[in-house]
């Protein structure tokens, strides 16, 4: 996946969930609370197979980097070949890990957790 097809799921998830979200849905903390949320709802729905969440991890997770970009900065970088969001050399983090994590694991991974700490653990890249 390049990152321009990363930016296009990211609009493609803003443009899909801003009517059914109820709320003003775009590149926020309130909206990735939202996703939080309809990830727990996807999880517990029976028809929600294997091949059904590598599709949502995929484009959910993009969503999830780009909001982190806008709105704490980073760049799009693929290490060792799996897309993150870099705040410099030393300092990332990765989305469609851990959108996967919360598929499995539930709350205990959550997106938003993850989204509301990166000015507390890189309070020094992030403007």
């Amino acid at each position: 996946m390049m990152d321009e097809n990363i930016r296009l799921n990211a609009e493609l998830v803003v443009m899909k969930m801003g009517p059914i979200s109820g709320i003003d849905f775009g590149y926020t903390s309130e909206s990735v609370a939202w996703l939080d949320g309809f990830v727990e709802r996807q999880r517990l729905r029976p028809e929600t197979d294997d091949g059904m969440i590598a599709k949502l991890v995929d484009v959910l997770g993009s969503y999830l980097g780009e909001c982190i970009i806008k709105c704490y900065g980073g760049y799009w970088h693929n290490k060792e070949g799996q897309w993150c969001v870099c705040f410099n050399e030393g300092n990332f983090v990765y989305p469609f890990n851990k959108m996967q994590k919360q598929f499995e694991n539930g709350a205990e991974d959550s997106i938003h957790s993850l989204f509301t700490i990166i000015p507390l653990v890189f309070p020094a890249y992030v403007r």
